[in-house]
Formats: structure tokens, sequence, C-alpha cells
């Protein structure tokens, strides 16, 4: 087994680097300067390198420094984003849902109302997490792929069709039910594309042709596409079920011709199973019967 170095030395360069100085440093550990100095130091001779560049004024973190920073920056927000939920839950009935950031957006937000009317003396807390986040804890999870066990329940997705504003559909010349996929703008999400139904697996599923004219736009995360996608910047490719609020009022329009089915979707469960509280399974239910309507 890898040993890690030692925890004092990585929350002292962690708060040097967040804070800039060694004296802020340790008026936050509550510790000297000087020991600050001493733990970087130590963590740099275990490490075998230097995670400050001190020939320069004033002092910069070396590229290792930057690296380390930035995995400590993923660590520590998960340990605070645990601590606060433990705190919160020894004060409180709290229960955490942890969701991507489209479902949460477009599907859940609409809903916050109604779940917190159903459920008045709870205190229910909403992270939302973008594409190749790592995973954050939570009571229910709803996560966004290929069911990986059989406590995984399916809330929505299955069928996939393009949509539009009619803003640009009436700027092209088009209309939802005459267009040319071939003179729009796609709007992708290449980097997802091993999880998600692309253009090009869509077309494929769809028994079509991908056009090989036109333009697309990329996005890292599905809100700011379907943000995009309102403001008519381009034509998008909408799951079952999580857009209706828009399709709904008209602010988007499904394109009418073929569309593509998908093993992918939105899946929940309990991060404990069986074995999960009355409040997580009350909330878990909830959510499953809302996503059946």
């Amino acid at each position: 087994m890898r040993q890690l170095p030692s925890f004092s030395g990585l929350t002292a360069f962690y708060a040097a680097a967040r804070l800039g100085t060694l004296t802020a440093a340790g008026q936050e550990l509550n510790v000297s300067q000087p020991a600050v100095s001493r733990r970087i130091a130590t963590l740099e001779a275990d490490l075998g390198c230097s995670l400050f560049d001190r020939s320069r004024k004033p002092v910069q973190m070396s590229q290792q420094g930057r690296d380390l920073l930035q995995a400590l920056h993923s660590g520590f927000g998960q340990i605070e984003t645990a601590v606060a939920q433990i705190r919160q839950a020894a004060q409180s009935r709290v229960v955490t849902v942890t969701a991507p950031s489209g479902f949460v957006a477009f599907w859940l937000i609409p809903r916050l109302g109604q779940l917190e009317e159903s459920f008045p003396d709870l205190t229910i807390r909403i992270i939302s997490q973008e594409y190749g986040e790592a995973a954050r804890p939570g009571d229910v999870v709803i996560r966004f792929g290929l069911a990986t066990d059989e406590a995984m329940i399916r809330l929505l997705g299955g069928e996939v069709f393009p949509v539009a504003s009619p803003m640009y559909l009436d700027r092209r010349g088009m209309t939802a039910d005459s267009h040319d996929l071939s003179q729009v703008t796609l709007l992708t999400m290449e980097a997802a594309r091993s999880q998600w139904h692309d253009w090009p697996s869509w077309f494929q599923s769809a028994g079509m042709t991908m056009p090989r004219t036109g333009r697309s736009l990329d996005f890292n995360s599905y809100a700011m596409l379907v943000n995009a996608g309102l403001a008519g910047q381009g034509v998008f490719l909408a799951w079952d079920g999580v857009l209706d609020t828009f399709l709904d009022t008209g602010a988007l329009v499904r394109l009418h011709g073929p569309s593509a089915v998908s093993s992918r979707g939105y899946f929940a469960t309990a991060r404990d199973g069986l074995a999960a509280g009355e409040d997580v399974r009350s909330i878990l239910d909830w959510i499953v019967k809302e996503a059946s309507k």
C-alpha cells in the first residue's frame, strides 16, 4: 500500500496556496508562520520536488504544486461536503439528493415547491454535478447512464428526439413539420459521447445518415446545451420526460420525424439501499412517482 504524505503537511500547503501567504496560513491553522514553512518543507522532501518556485518574487507555485492543489481542491471539497451533511443531519432531518445538473435544472427545480410541501418537516439538500466530476455523497442518488445494479430505478429517458426553439426554426425558414437537419446548427456534448446519445449515435439508431454539411456547437454540460437551445442557437437532442415543461409551454418544439430508443437514461437509488432510513425512502419514492406521471 502506498503511503500518503503527512496530513499536516498537506493542510499547510493547501492553506498557503489558497491564502497566498504563510502568515495567513498559520493564522487559519492556529500555528506560527515558521511551523507552516517547516511542514511544507517536510512535504516537499517527502514528495521529492519543490511545490513553490522561490527564485521568483512573489513566490509562485511550481507545476507540481498546481497539480497537487487541484487534487486537494477535489479531496477537501468532498470532505467539506460530507462534514456539512453530518453536521446538518445532527441538527435536523436532512435528506441530500445528488443528480446531474440537467436533471436538477430542468426536472427537479420546477417541482421543488411540490416536494417541500409534501415533506414540510424535512430539510432537502440538492447537489448538482457536471459530467466528469467526482461523485459526491448523497442519500438519494440520481445518475445518468446505464443501470449498474437491480436496485436502480429508471426515472426518465428511453426515447431521444430532436427539439429546437420556434424562433430558431422561424429564423431558418423551417417548421417542426418541415425541416432539414443538414441545414441547422447541431448542439452537441461530444466529451460525454461514451455515456450520452449524441448526434452520430442518434442518426445511426434512427436509421438515418448523419449529414456531412452543417455546423455544430459543443458544450460540456447538458444544462448549458439546453440553455443554448432555448436561446435559439440550434437543434439538440431531448430525453423523454426531462424537458416537458418547455415542450408544454411551447418554448421548445419537437421536430417531427424519427426518434431513437436508448437503454440509457436517468436512474435513481438510495445510497444505503435497503438500509436507507424512512425519510430517504420517502423522498426516493416521491421522485419515482413524479417521474412516472
